[in-house]
């Protein structure tokens, strides 16, 4: 495993020397990178870093050409990084790298995504200085808490450590230090595991060199608002921002799983989990195995259900023994591929015989647009394209019927109005009418959103 720290600098000649010092001798038992950003600083710390650099490889240095913040400093950093995770480090002496393994630990013991290090937990040593400065930080922990549904005890800290794959994916925006707000509300849309632990602190004065002020305060709480309310999309990529916003609809993957009933059986593998939304309503089978194709989600399943014996993550099929369930889901699949009876037929022999592959895919062509094409679907299918494809596979169609009508309807607005991804709100919207879409799904005559079938194994 590999640690990338990323120290952004801006007229630091005092104390960098020893700030890189500390970070390099840190006891973390892991490969270290020290990626440091100047921010075009009038001193002579790009020359200072560039000597370092020279004596210890371990210390890549970017020169920013014009000042651009502390944001940008990182989000370059962020670019230039290799490691497995990332801890931002500032380039005075407020934060001692020395507390890297507690800090890094979570992640390093696969219990989180991302961990903050709090200076207003209990701590061995903190250093009293400023009344209001500390309480405008607690006020904007408060309204990040309230934005983002966290229970934080300090927002604004610099010690922020974070899984690389996850980080290297999120959509950073910010240049100067509304990067801290924007980190937190975008690890919270991306449904991360956010750990807090202690750390001392060793604040310094204004005539010691620190640089924030009321006005970044009161562009903090702007950006809370915007960040949540605004811009809340957590990464570029509209396919993730999708399978992440359809977590916000639990009511509506229970409604799914609830039309299986009776075929759901005791050994069940779960093909494409995604982040594991609809794993959550698994965890009582006496074996689950879970299955995806991204790195990304497959550490995030590990480290979600990783710990609970019953449950096994492998990437994509690999290591996944054949006839060793009685029953396959296959809810995001199918619509993916460009050979969906092969995909079938690859999920099925791992089904032992007389057991049932479970199958969810989006129904009528005709719906087809840009949120398919955002989620990576290549196709929709009509009841008849479905029943070909089971056949072909070699399995024995149980059932096959339409479902979510009311959903249908809602494509089309989204459609019409949409911006090619479905988002959170959209979904915390929808999974609010799950009783109502439940209701009408026998009464109406229309086509529904999916089809969901029943193949049994010979």
């Amino acid at each position: 495993m590999k640690l990338s720290v990323l120290m952004p600098v801006y007229n630091e000649s005092r104390t960098l020397r020893t700030i890189v010092a500390k970070v390099l001798a840190t006891p973390v038992e892991m490969d270290l990178e020290l990626v440091c950003v100047d921010d075009c600083s009038r001193d002579d710390s790009l020359e200072i870093l560039r000597d370092l650099a020279a004596d210890d490889d371990r210390i890549k240095v970017i020169a920013q050409p014009v000042n651009m913040g502390k944001g940008k400093a990182i989000r370059t950093a962020i670019d230039a990084m290799t490691g497995d995770v990332a801890i931002i480090q500032d380039a005075d002496l407020e934060y001692d790298p020395a507390e890297y393994p507690q800090v890094l630990a979570p992640i390093v013991e696969g219990r989180a995504d991302a961990v903050y290090g709090s200076r207003f937990a209990a701590s061995e040593q903190r250093r009293v200085l400023f009344f209001w400065h500390a309480l405008g930080n607690r006020l904007l922990t408060l309204l990040s808490n309230m934005a983002n549904d966290l229970n934080l005890t300090d927002m604004e800290t610099c010690y922020k450590a974070v899984r690389g794959d996850v980080l290297k994916r999120l959509r950073l925006t910010s240049d100067r230090f509304g990067l801290e707000p924007e980190i937190t509300a975008r690890l919270s849309a991306w449904g991360a595991r956010i750990y807090e632990v202690p750390i001392s602190y060793h604040g310094r004065t204004y005539a010691e060199g620190k640089n924030i002020g009321w006005r970044d305060g009161v562009e903090a709480i702007w950006l809370i608002f915007k960040f949540r309310f605004l811009d809340s999309r957590a990464t570029n990529e509209d396919s993730v921002v999708t399978r992440q916003s359809l977590g916000r609809a639990p009511r509506f993957r229970r409604w799914v799983l609830e039309s299986f009933d009776g075929y759901l059986g005791d050994r069940v593998l779960e093909v494409n989990a995604g982040p594991g939304h609809t794993t959550s309503h698994l965890l009582d089978a006496d074996r689950l195995i879970v299955t995806d194709d991204d790195p990304v989600h497959v550490e995030t399943l590990r480290r979600r259900f990783g710990h609970m014996e019953n449950v096994q993550v492998h990437m994509s099929d690999e290591g996944v023994e054949t006839d060793c369930v009685d029953t396959a889901i296959l809810f995001d699949g199918l619509q993916r591929s460009e050979e969906p009876k092969e995909e079938l037929a690859a999920v099925a022999r791992h089904v032992s015989s007389g057991g049932h592959v479970l199958i969810q895919v989006p129904e009528d062509p005709g719906l087809y647009g840009k949120t398919d094409e955002a989620a990576g679907h290549a196709r929709r299918f009509t009841e008849q394209d479905l029943t070909e494809v089971v056949g072909a596979s070699g399995l024995e169609l149980v059932s096959v019927r339409s479902f979510n009508r009311l959903g249908a309807l809602g494509w089309r607005l989204h459609h019409a109005f949409g911006a090619g991804r479905i988002s959170a709100t959209e979904a915390r919207a929808f999974d609010l009418l799950v009783p109502l879409a439940k209701a009408m799904d026998p009464l109406l005559q229309s086509g529904g959103l999916s089809l969901l079938a029943v193949a049994r194994v010979p």
